[in-house]
């Protein structure tokens, strides 16, 4: 996919040239979207000699699908058959089924969220298509509800509950989840002196670990102990918030809650890493990912793409993985925010029967290990099946095995807008870059979230968390 975690970027529409773009595009791209197709092969064996597959979702492959009769449908995708799990499953499903033909088209992640509401408007568009959930409201109104039990949704996938509406019916759910870590260079962990044992659990013991990780040459810092400049501080104070059991946003989900005392508190935290304890700098580098790719800095915040990232760009580094530290030895509200990767919509003004295949294929999906674990493998995220959560195979990655003892206390607070993302950004650098004081950044930055949200419809998730009456 076009990434491996949380992607949340604005829509940018110039509706006057992109409609008319897309609009030319969409004729070539889905010219067979509806295509109930009358040639190709039949298939007349319903009993497949297949065993039936799922827990509490079950899917038996011994029947027919559309009657045995040749159909073809369309599946989108801003991904690859290297980053999107859907397309091996495309494979097997079809294998299964040799009179069903699920033609792949790929859509670059910018042209993908203008072509495919146009597409799904007609009668034309795909019939699967995968879905990014900061693209909710672009999407739901095309988009099915899954002819599945919600019960055994909820049974089968511990994040089920978040997507349903009120009429208790979900359009997709999470197949995999992430959530933000520890990256910590183990050459210079070893360096040191450091051993397995210094791995920190608490944020005091974190800053003496960092201190120790930490190098000068006289008052110039050579390599930083713990570094978050760049895109980092707008992850990390979410989830330091969500430790103190403040909320990201309001009573009643509709407003940003930035400007309060916990994420004062949190931001002098910070900058107390930096000016008090001298683990890191403003000044060193920009980019945290490419001083730690460089080997300059020794320990990093980041979710599950810093993986892909470092295989890809600085497949040298030695590195391990740990869990965010908390603030105390207790069990925080809780540990951080999440985000998942989600499953794929079906098209409701498809024809019937090309919707009847999609929402069997849908059932495919769920009721199958190998969907997941291919999402595993290829998102490096974490199950949100929890069949698979203590599977051996998938703890056994570094990122799997920080992320499950906290899994049920991470916190999703729905498709939130960007600005509470780029707006916490611009209050960082005010204060780090700027010499703004944190009262005075806090406070523009609040300002101008309730500005961007003045419109929004978005309302948060957090009231679904399992443990919400804990918050402050």
């Amino acid at each position: 996919m076009k990434a491996y975690e949380d992607v949340r970027r604005d829509l940018k529409i110039n509706k006057g040239i992109a409609v008319t773009v897309a609009a030319l595009s969409i004729v070539g791209l889905a010219a067979c979207g509806n295509s109930n197709a009358t040639s190709g092969t039949t298939d007349t064996k319903a009993d497949k000699g297949l065993d039936v597959i799922g827990n509490t979702i079950t899917y038996d492959p011994n029947h027919l699908v559309n009657d045995g009769k040749p159909i073809q449908l369309e599946y989108w995708s801003w991904g690859s058959k290297d980053t999107d799990p859907v397309y091996k499953m495309i494979e097997s499903y079809t294998k299964t089924y040799p009179n069903v033909t699920i033609k792949t088209v790929n859509v670059s992640w910018d042209d993908y969220w203008t072509k495919l509401p146009l597409a799904l408007k007609g009668k034309n568009g795909p019939a699967v298509f995968n879905i990014h959930n900061s693209y909710d409201a672009l999407i739901r109104p095309y988009a099915a509800d899954y002819d599945i039990d919600t019960k055994s949704l909820e049974s089968d996938y511990s994040t089920a509950s978040v997507h349903e509406d009120a009429n208790g019916k979900v359009k997709y759910i999470d197949s995999v989840i992430n959530t933000g870590n520890i990256y910590y260079n183990k050459t210079l962990w070893s360096e040191a002196g450091l051993t397995d044992a210094d791995i920190p659990t608490t944020w005091d013991e974190f800053i003496q670990v960092a201190q120790k990780l930490t190098k000068t040459d006289g008052s110039k810092m050579t390599q930083a102990g713990f570094n978050f400049n760049g895109g980092a501080y707008s992850a990390i104070y979410q989830g330091l918030n969500y430790q103190k059991g403040e909320l990201l946003f309001s009573e009643d989900g509709k407003k940003a809650n930035y400007n309060n005392d916990v994420t004062k508190e949190n931001m002098q935290f910070l900058k107390d890493l930096y000016d008090k304890y001298k683990v890191g700098s403003v000044d060193f580098g920009n980019d945290y990912t490419q001083s730690f790719g460089n080997g300059q800095s020794a320990m990093i915040y980041a979710w599950g793409h810093m993986e892909g990232t470092l295989k890809e760009k600085y497949p040298d580094i030695d590195y391990g993985v740990f869990a965010t530290p908390t603030f105390s030895e207790d069990t925080p509200f809780a540990y951080d925010r999440y985000n998942g990767e989600s499953t794929p919509g079906v098209n409701k003004n498809q024809s019937k029967e090309q919707q009847a295949v999609a929402q069997d294929f849908i059932k495919y999906l769920l009721a199958n290990d190998d969907y997941i674990r291919e999402a595993v493998s290829e998102l490096n995220s974490f199950p949100a099946k929890t069949s698979l959560q203590n599977d051996k195979d998938i703890l056994s990655k570094p990122v799997m095995a920080a992320i499950q003892p906290r899994v049920d206390r991470l916190i999703w607070p729905g498709p939130a807008p960007s600005t509470v993302e780029s707006s916490g950004t611009t209050a960082f650098q005010n204060v780090f870059q700027n010499g703004m004081s944190i009262n005075k950044a806090l406070k523009e930055a609040q300002g101008q979230m309730d500005t961007d949200m003045k419109s929004s419809d978005f309302t948060s998730m957090e009231s679904k968390y399992a443990y919400f009456d804990e918050h402050k």
